[in-house]
């Protein structure tokens, strides 16, 4: 749902009462589709941030830090020349649509005023910000210039006169009454679901606002408009009325919407959707849209910009997982042949024992096998050609090379089994991780292991960025630290920690070392659980309940010589099961800092 008409008219409201008689100070175009314009008045400083990008267009009041471009763009320049130093007189919704003007007071070189209009167009991949002449309504320039080859709909190019985007027959909220409103949806097509005749009616109405709409009136949001009775229509009509109160009031509640399980970001609105009132979802609330917005879009262009810069890191590993787990296979296949060594052995036993009774030629012979009780009956093939010392031989020979294979596959199987152990613990730091830092730290360690080749294109910054473990402080006074990623696992273990520090991990599930910082001191049994929900929550086991975790002092922690960072072997160790919570873990992080 973000940026709706209702976010819009929230959001309007904000800018206009922040913006109103400030002064333009800079202007900066820091991508093709973005604008920062920096206001000052008096001691007051704010930037309004404008991207009109194709997949997350928004607008706010924000203190973002963005690198600019040695040679500001066309569009920045022209913004500069006529704006820079102008005032906002007036900052406005037009009707309920997506769109928002900013009025600017300006002065011609022949010192005239004049008023230019910055509109905000937000309405996806055919956002844009569009410069334009008040009085006469025509086009300076647009950020993004729209000729007859893209759009013969409506052209935005400089010259031409602007005109807003056609309205689609909707019905501004604010002009509709009881009649009009129903009038207008009993208009629609008779299949048509009502959630849908609903945002398909009003502007400013969005699917997710329908939805809402549909909720709080008790309908079923894919109830056929024609099987609507009157008692449906009064219902709805009287949530619109409350929902119009709201807005008239400027009554609003910016909030993001959580999934309670997954503690991501689902949505966003300047209102308080009842609909997602329940176990599966929460809220978190803003004082401004702004606020609300920039929290909403900061978390989703992290979000993103780690998954793009982990997706071919995560390609490798699961690349080299799945030829580990085939070669696994084969190893305990080959494993299993070896496993029949001892057979060889016994063969060429019961040979030796019974050269008596063999002659050169025969390709069988049935023996007691004496190494059993009651000694059963045993056939034994033979080599027709060889000898009965030769044939005893071969099968010791078989034997010894079946035993050594066997000893040899099976460290083989230790290593392959490490191999994926240390790569699925890669996999559970990426997971986890919202540290872009970290995901580059995470792509050394695998240049360092020869899993991603060196590329000299490699950044200077991304190598010398080194982030620091999670750090958590109790209210018993510990500190608890716990890795990012493998190598800062052996940094912390065996590096960090003392002897009588205690060492934490899941058990049998890839994730972070652990550390309690004891400090020589007693660890009561509430701090143990603490970090034991921290090693929970920082391995793959995130989203699970019950967790094992295993715990024993650091100095029972050993590193094998040539294992891959981040494997340890340890032993006297106890076992806790906790279930991790991400709200207590976010608590503990608020008070660690």
């Amino acid at each position: 749902m973000p940026f709706d008409g209702l976010v819009i008219n929230s959001l309007a409201s904000e800018l206009k009462e922040a913006l109103l008689n400030k002064k333009i100070e800079k202007i900066y175009q820091p991508e093709a589709d973005e604008i920062i314009i920096k206001f000052r008045n008096a001691s007051n400083t704010n930037k309004l941030f404008i991207s009109v990008n194709s997949s997350f267009p928004h607008v706010s009041l924000s203190n973002i830090q963005k690198n600019n471009p040695l040679h500001p763009p066309m569009f920045c320049m022209l913004m500069r020349k006529h704006l820079q130093g102008s005032k906002i007189v007036d900052v406005y919704q037009v009707e309920l649509e997506r769109i928002l003007v900013l009025s600017i007071e300006s002065y011609d070189e022949l010192g005239n005023i004049s008023i230019k209009k910055l509109i905000i167009e937000i309405m996806g991949k055919h956002s844009n910000i569009i410069f334009i002449e008040d009085d006469t309504n025509v086009i300076i320039d647009s950020i993004k210039r729209i000729p007859s080859s893209i759009s013969r709909q409506r052209q935005i190019l400089p010259g031409l006169k602007y005109e807003y985007p056609p309205s689609q027959n909707k019905i501004n909220i604010f002009k509709a009454n009881y009649n009009t409103f129903i009038d207008k949806l009993k208009n629609v097509e008779n299949d048509t679901k009502i959630f849908k005749a609903l945002y398909k009616s009003f502007q400013g109405i969005s699917p997710v606002i329908a939805k809402e709409i549909c909720f709080r009136a008790s309908i079923d949001i894919d109830k056929p408009i024609s099987t609507l009775t009157d008692e449906n229509f009064q219902s709805i009509w009287k949530v619109f009325i409350d929902l119009l109160s709201k807005l008239i009031k400027k009554e609003f509640s910016p909030n993001i919407i959580l999934d309670s399980k997954e503690k991501k970001n689902i949505d966003f609105s300047s209102l308080k959707l009842k609909m997602y009132e329940n176990q599966f979802f929460s809220y978190v609330f803003f004082d401004t849209m702004s606020d609300c917005i920039n929290k909403y879009y900061f978390d989703k262009d992290k979000y993103n910009r780690i998954k793009q810069k982990s997706t071919d890191i995560v390609k490798i590993i699961n690349t080299r997982l799945e030829r580990l787990y085939n070669k696994l296979q084969k190893q305990k296949e080959e494993l299993l042949t070896a496993e029949g060594a001892d057979k060889y052995k016994l063969y060429g036993e019961l040979i030796l024992t019974n050269m008596h009774k063999i002659t050169k030629g025969i390709d069988t012979i049935t023996v007691q096998n004496y190494y059993e009780d009651h000694m059963p009956s045993i056939t034994i093939p033979l080599d027709s050609r060889l000898t009965p010392s030769e044939n005893s031989q071969r099968y010791y020979k078989k034997y010894n090379k079946y035993k050594t294979a066997q000893e040899k596959i099976t460290n083989q199987i230790k290593e392959t089994k490490e191999e994926i152990q240390y790569l699925q613990n890669v996999l559970a730091n990426i997971e986890n991780t919202d540290d872009i830092n970290n995901i580059n730290e995470i792509k050394q360690e695998l240049i360092e292991q020869n899993y991603i080749r060196k590329r000299s294109t490699i950044k200077k910054t991304e190598k010398a960025s080194i982030s620091k473990p999670h750090k958590y402080l109790t209210d018993e006074g510990f500190t608890i630290l716990a890795g990012k990623n493998n190598k800062q696992n052996d940094y912390l273990t065996l590096k960090m920690s003392s002897k009588k520090d205690i060492w934490l991990h899941t058990k049998d599930i890839p994730g972070s070392h652990v550390i309690i910082k004891t400090e020589g001191r007693d660890v009561p049994e509430k701090t143990i659980k603490i970090a034991a929900l921290i090693a929970a929550y920082h391995s793959k086991g995130r989203n699970s309940s019950n967790v094992p975790i295993d715990y024993t002092y650091v100095k029972f922690v050993k590193k094998p010589s040539g294992a891959k960072p981040g494997m340890v072997i340890y032993d006297n160790f106890k076992t806790i099961y906790v279930t991790p919570y991400e709200d207590e873990i976010k608590k503990l992080e608020a008070q660690s800092h």
